[in-house]
């Protein structure tokens, strides 16, 4: 039996495999916004037409686009996220404190208990329907926070609300996936569970209190005691990787760290630090838009009831944020309150996480594990044009801010 050689990876796989993902990612950004439409949808969608599913199961296998290391698309989500920091005050985000976790409750509740109904309906097991609501519960605060960044709403009340509660959401979304992952392998601990929240809560609220002030006295000095050119850079770096490594270890993900680090030095540091961040940020964040395409599989749809119940799950996520997360800023007044749950919408990390972990204990099946990888495409493409069009609408009768 003749079989075939499998080809060897060659020097230039990877760099080619990098140059498909990132000028595809931003050929379809440039194409999205000629259109009018939001640039992060063109990166997802790139991610999928170049995906192992679709033109790149036709690629030899060492230089599929799905084969770069996924390193790549973590750092550029943190990098997201520090760069949106950068651009936030913390008395800005306290402010709103006890909106933004009015909104984060209601939201994933609603999420939770809206999406565990529809899949037991569907018949999928308890354990299933408890892995599919907790992937839909949680808010993707990347994917909100560069709509919000790339249009200019990231300073408006409704802005500022929706990036502290997608921070809360996180958390109740891995406390969540605590439960969950606790309850499938046997029993709940709920003292190992109070701790986690009382320690994820306590590292994010003594970062975001008194962080600031700690590195605007400490960045300063070091600063001046420093030789290298860009002291100021090397300096941010190592706090954005140590804030990452310490919130992966209170309990929370590390591109919460990663905002609360640039949150940590908005008021200390020179516009070059701005600079070089977005520069960093617009090389490596088309390869997390585009990775959350590339992880789709659209042929688990061809079963007619796969695709019902995903689009079924689709409607219950979207309105269960924009009901829940909205009547939690209803304080605001209506207009923010509409903005608010539409910012809320788009799922990504805390669901991936999820399908991946349910995959690896065998409770979540292929066409669910596809159904939840959906959902995270599917809102986080629907988003954008949710969040400019309640921002846009009646504007200009506002007051201006």
């Amino acid at each position: 039996m003749h079989t075939v050689p499998t080809p060897h990876p060659t020097p230039a796989d990877i760099p080619l495999a990098l140059l498909i993902i990132f000028v595809a990612a931003r050929l379809f950004r440039e194409i999205l916004e000629r259109l009018g439409q939001p640039g992060i949808a063109g990166e997802i969608l790139a991610g999928i037409i170049i995906g192992p599913h679709v033109l790149g199961a036709y690629l030899p296998s060492s230089i599929n686009p799905a084969a770069v290391p996924p390193v790549l698309a973590e750092l550029g989500v943190m990098f997201l996220l520090f760069r949106i920091g950068l651009e936030v005050k913390p008395a800005a985000i306290l402010t709103l404190g006890p909106t933004a976790g009015a909104v984060a409750a209601c939201g994933v509740a609603l999420s939770f208990a809206s999406a565990f109904g529809i899949a037991s309906l569907w018949g999928h097991s308890t354990l299933e329907g408890l892995f599919i609501a907790a992937a839909i519960a949680s808010t993707s605060v990347a994917v909100t926070a560069e709509v919000l960044a790339s249009k200019g709403y990231i300073s408006s009340r409704a802005g500022r609300t929706i990036l502290a509660a997608a921070v809360l959401d996180d958390i109740l979304g891995l406390i969540v996936l605590s439960l969950v992952s606790s309850y499938a392998r046997g029993g709940v601990n709920i003292l190992d569970l109070a701790g986690t929240a009382v320690l994820a809560g306590a590292f994010t609220l003594f970062v975001a209190l008194w962080g600031h002030r700690a590195v605007g006295h400490a960045v300063p000095r070091l600063q001046q005691r420093m030789r290298a050119v860009e002291a100021q850079f090397t300096l941010s770096m190592g706090l954005l990787f140590s804030l990452a490594v310490l919130a992966v270890w209170a309990g929370v993900a590390a591109i919460i760290g990663a905002f609360l680090a640039g949150m940590a030095l908005s008021e200390t540091v020179d516009e070059r630090l701005h600079t070089m961040t977005a520069g960093v940020s617009e090389l490596l964040v088309p390869f997390f838009l585009a990775g959350i395409g590339m992880s789709l599989d659209p042929t688990v749809f061809r079963d007619p009831g796969i695709l019902v119940l995903a689009l079924v799950l689709l409607i219950v996520a979207i309105l269960a944020k924009l009901i829940g997360c909205g009547l939690g800023a209803i304080s605001l007044g209506h207009q923010d309150a509409m903005r608010v749950g539409a910012g809320m919408v788009p799922r990504g990390e805390v669901g991936m996480v999820v399908a991946g972990l349910g995959r690896k204990m065998g409770l979540v099946s292929d066409p669910v594990f596809g159904i939840i990888v959906f959902l995270s495409v599917a809102t986080a493409l629907l988003a954008p044009p949710m969040i400019r069009f309640t921002f846009e609408r009646n504007q200009a009768s506002e007051p201006s801010r």
